[in-house]
């Protein structure tokens, strides 16, 4: 093998100047995160070109590509920078995977057990509901969602449980913005008919899922909350409307609002209206 071959092997393909030079910007990149984040109230230019050790034109630069990326922003009256929502959201998928989805799962498992229903876990996502966990029926005709995939939040009984803890306007803007289809003849497809039904949900303390996003199949669920008492992610007995009547709503909603609120103990969450 030549000197030249040498060199090369086990690098990657292209320039090793240019991939290095980028590598460096990723980490001082990185490494203005770390700092604003350590920082509530932000910080000003000339004190994160200190912590990157980079001059105030080159911190400068970096500041203005994960601003552009929606990683950072600037208050225009202090001068100062700090994180944006897209840095908490990076943080908060972390937190989510690695806490709720861990602390819900055997609880998901028992209710399988004492319903011999599917149990699922689902989360609010850019106004639809995304399942995150399961556990399956033993029943040959049974529930199951592939991991990943979404519903929407007015015609799904997780997406509804979601929905109901939400602030008022924050539920104004995702029927603005999502609509209400209609996916089934059983979907709320009216803002007077969702709006009674989750003041229904909030009474009640779960949520009902009547063949609304598929005939012939019935859910009830209840909500997650964390610290502040909102919404964090929900779960839910799913099963065919055949072993699932009306009757039996009540009973499996009464299992699986005592299970959400012990997921919600356990994470370090705040039932709504729960003292301080």
């Amino acid at each position: 093998m030549t000197e030249s071959k040498r060199k090369t092997v086990g690098r990657p393909a292209g320039n090793g100047k240019a991939a290095s030079g980028h590598s460096q910007s990723l980490v001082r990149g990185l490494n203005i995160l770390e700092g604003l984040a350590a920082a509530p109230g932000g910080l000003a230019l000339s004190d994160i070109a200190q912590i990157v050790g980079l001059a105030p034109s080159t911190t400068h630069r970096l500041l203005q590509a994960l601003h552009q990326q929606g990683f950072i922003a600037q208050d225009a009256e202090m001068g100062v920078w700090h994180i944006d929502a897209k840095t908490f959201r990076v943080g908060n998928a972390f937190l989510e995977a690695r806490d709720f989805v861990a602390t819900a799962r055997p609880f998901l498992h028992q209710l399988t057990a004492e319903t011999e229903e599917t149990a699922n876990l689902g989360i609010r996502d850019q106004g639809m509901a995304v399942f995150l966990a399961q556990s399956e029926s033993p029943q040959m005709m049974r529930m199951i969602t592939r991991l990943g995939s979404r519903a929407p939040l007015h015609a799904s009984g997780v997406g509804k449980a979601l929905l109901a803890w939400l602030p008022r306007d924050e539920v104004e803007r995702i029927l603005h913005t999502r609509g209400l289809d209609k996916v089934t003849p059983n979907t709320l497809d009216t803002p007077s008919r969702l709006r009674d039904a989750l003041g229904e949900i909030r009474r009640q303390g779960y949520a009902c899922d009547r063949e609304e996003h598929a005939i012939g199949l019935n859910c009830v669920a209840a909500t997650l909350h964390d610290e502040n008492g909102l919404p964090l992610a929900a779960i839910s007995v799913s099963g065919p409307a055949a072993r699932i009547p009306e009757a039996r709503l009540a009973e499996l909603g009464g299992l699986v609002s005592r299970a959400a609120r012990e997921i919600t103990t356990r994470l370090g969450g705040r039932l709504p209206g729960d003292a301080d």
